[in-house]
Parts: structure tokens; C-alpha cells; sequence
């Protein structure tokens, strides 16, 4: 297999390159930035690498400069695009004689690419799939150095991800703005929101609007006891109720809702749905009139908040510390409010969820939010 040797020292180190993988979010460009900036400084030449993995396999790759990333930190998406079904390790390239897809493996292809451009590392922003198919590359010489990126904030061994503000704050405008609704007509209001095994965003933007009702992944509800709280808000004059709900919310004893399934992609279940059947069966069981509010990818997109520029440039920065401190093969990290890093693939095939025991759960109840278990 072709390699580049693996003893390239932070003295020596003269190009990287970068790119974006899985899917878009806010923060991504601003991570570009700090990276093309902080390695020009240094004299390091910059690449980068069109639409994730799939750019490195048909080799899109383009030199990176000053005037590349200016005004860019405000910006939502990638410059560079980015691509959430290429793993290189596992490419389709047609279907079988059953019709089942048929895979090659393209690492060789990816590293004779980085071979002939002389890149010598790569800085690799993307969620726990985007570190996984990294790993060859980096298991044949090439430092990969890891940037987390999620909206979902479950990226296991990092307390946060950049763009999860962001998304809590969409999400959060947008519970805001049905409570006109629902009052006016006395109406329930169902919101669902991104979250698949993960309900950060939804516990967050639940509480900071308000929401009646909470619906996370991680706690399986009981549809008699969210019509119950409706009723009951009902009764007692409050004739609106607002349920946050993320789309990985499932009854108990029952499964998720699967919209449709896309074989083509590593990670095939597409999720959605659940904001239809709860306020179909609400409404059929209570008589009180129902509505739904997708807000789908509304989340990941548009111009990042401060908070997620700040942490996507500390996040760029740290990865160009940890190249140019000779660095091996890390995930950069926040943990108890300081930056640090740990092996690239340590988040691989885990999930940060949000414990049933958290104390914002516990803050919500308090204030009688209901998470339709009790």
C-alpha cells in the first residue's frame, strides 16, 4: 500500500490538507479559517479537499490561501462541500447480479492521491463515521487530526461540538413562534426536531422555550400520560400545549419511526415522522385540535452563532497545535471547559446520550415539564 512516511516532524512539515466530511453545519467554515491561517503563518501550504472522502477518491483537491477563507467565519456550510455517504474503505461501484450494491476499497486510490499532492497530514472535521473512515489512512502514515463536528452534540469524549448552539438556538426560535399559534387557536403544537439516539437539542430547546412537553431518544414515552398532560393543561385553563419532540422519540415497547431507507449510505435509517403520529393519535384521543412542525434541516443550516465561531476557531486552532507539536493521529476535544485531544478513533461506534439522570431533566421537571414517562 502507498505511504508516506509516518515520521513527518512538525519542523519539516510543509503541506496539509483539509476537508469536511458527513454532513454540513454551522461552524464548518470558521474551522477552515483557523486551520488555512494559523498553517500559512507557519509556512505551511494548505489543500483542500472537495466533498469529504469522495473528493480525495476522484482527487478535487485545490490549494488553499489567505484570500480563500477571508470573510468566511460568519458563513453556514463548507466551502469546500462535504459528502455524508462516502466511506473509501467501503465504495459503491455497482450492484451485484442479485442487485445488492457492490464495494471496492479505495484507500489505496486515497493515498496515491495524497502521494502525488505531497500532503502530508490531514485535518478531518466530521462526526464519528468521518473519524472511522480515516482510520486506514491514518494506519498508512498520513497524521490525521480530527476536528469534532455535530449538531447532535453525542460525539463521544468531547463535552461539545460546534454548530450544536446553533442548532439549539433555530430550534429554540422556532418553539418560540408556534406558542402564538397554539394559544390562538387553543391548539396542541407537536415540533419535531433532529436528534436520532441523541436528544441534546431537543432538551435544550425545550427548556429554554418553555415546552410543555419533552420528548427525548433516551426516554421512552407513554402516549396515555402526554395526552393526560394535555387534558390536564386543558382543564386548567392553559387551552395550548407545546411538545418538543425529537425525531428519535419512540412509545415504550414500540420503535422508532423510520421515513424511508437510503442503502447507499453508511448509515442507512432515515428517521421522521413522529411529529405526524403524535398529533394525529393527540388529536384523535383528546379531541383537542393538533398540529406538526418538521423543522428537519432548518437546524444545520444559516450563519453560525457566536458561540459556535468561537469554539469551531479554538477547535482550529488546536488541531494546528497538535500537528505542529508532532501529534499523532488525535481527536481535538473540550473537556471541563478546557481543549485537549485523545486517539482519532476513540469516538468510533459511540454515542454521547443524554443520561435519564441529567440535572437539566431534573431542573425541567421541576417546573413541571413533562418527558411523557410519569
Amino acid at each position: 500500500m502507498a505511504t508516506i512516511n509516518d515520521r513527518v516532524s512538525a519542523a519539516n512539515l510543509k503541506r496539509i490538507g483539509v476537508l469536511t466530511g458527513g454532513g454540513d453545519c454551522p461552524g464548518l467554515n470558521a474551522v477552515i479559517r483557523a486551520v488555512v491561517k494559523d498553517a500559512i503563518n507557519h509556512g505551511i501550504e494548505v489543500m483542500g479537499i472537495e466533498d469529504g472522502f469522495l473528493g480525495l477518491i476522484e482527487d478535487r483537491i485545490k490549494p488553499l490561501g489567505l484570500d480563500d477563507v477571508s470573510n468566511i467565519l460568519t458563513m453556514g456550510g463548507t466551502i469546500l462541500g462535504s459528502n455524508n455517504k462516502t466511506n473509501p474503505q467501503k465504495y459503491p461501484v455497482g450492484r451485484n447480479e442479485d442487485g445488492s450494491l457492490k464495494y471496492r476499497d479505495l484507500t489505496e486510490v486515497c493515498l496515491t492521491h495524497l502521494n502525488i499532492r505531497k500532503i502530508e497530514a490531514l485535518v478531518v472535521i466530521g462526526g464519528d463515521g468521518t473519524m472511522s473512515a480515516a482510520k486506514p489512512i491514518a494506519d498508512a502514515g498520513i497524521n490525521c487530526i480530527g476536528v469534532p463536528k455535530t449538531i447532535d452534540n453525542d460525539l463521544f469524549g468531547t463535552d461539545i461540538t460546534f454548530g450544536f448552539q446553533t442548532a439549539v438556538s433555530v430550534a429554540t426560535e422556532a418553539l418560540d413562534r408556534v406558542h402564538t399559534t397554539a394559544a390562538s387557536h387553543h391548539r396542541v403544537m407537536v415540533v419535531e426536531l433532529m436528534g436520532r439516539n441523541a436528544g441534546w437539542i431537543t432538551l435544550h430547546a425545550g427548556v429554554a422555550s418553555g415546552a410543555d412537553v419533552i420528548l427525548l431518544p433516551e426516554i421512552e414515552f407513554d402516549l396515555d400520560v402526554i395526552c393526560k398532560a394535555c387534558l390536564d393543561r386543558s382543564q386548567k385553563g392553559k387551552r395550548f400545549t407545546i411538545i418538543a419532540a425529537a425525531e428519535g422519540a419512540k412509545p415504550k415497547g414500540g420503535a422508532q419511526i423510520v421515513e424511508r431507507v437510503d442503502e447507499t449510505s453508511p448509515d442507512p435509517i432515515r428517521l421522521g415522522g413522529v411529529g405526524k403520529w403524535l398529533a394525529d393519535e393527540i388529536e384523535k384521543r383528546t379531541e383537542i385540535e393538533s398540529r406538526y412542525v418538521v423543522l428537519g434541516h432548518t437546524q444545520r443550516g444559516g450563519t453560525p452563532v457566536p458561540g459556535d465561531r468561537v469554539l469551531a476557531t479554538q477547535f482550529g486552532h488546536h488541531a494546528m497545535e497538535l500537528l505542529k507539536m508532532g501529534k499523532k493521529n488525535r481527536l481535538v476535544v473540550m473537556q471541563g471547559g478546557n481543549l485537549g485531544d485523545v486517539e482519532i478513533t476513540a469516538a468510533a461506534g459511540k454515542q454521547r446520550l443524554v443520561p435519564k439522570d441529567h440535572p437539566l431533566i431534573a431542573a425541567a421537571r421541576s417546573v413541571y415539564t413533562c418527558f411523557g414517562d410519569r
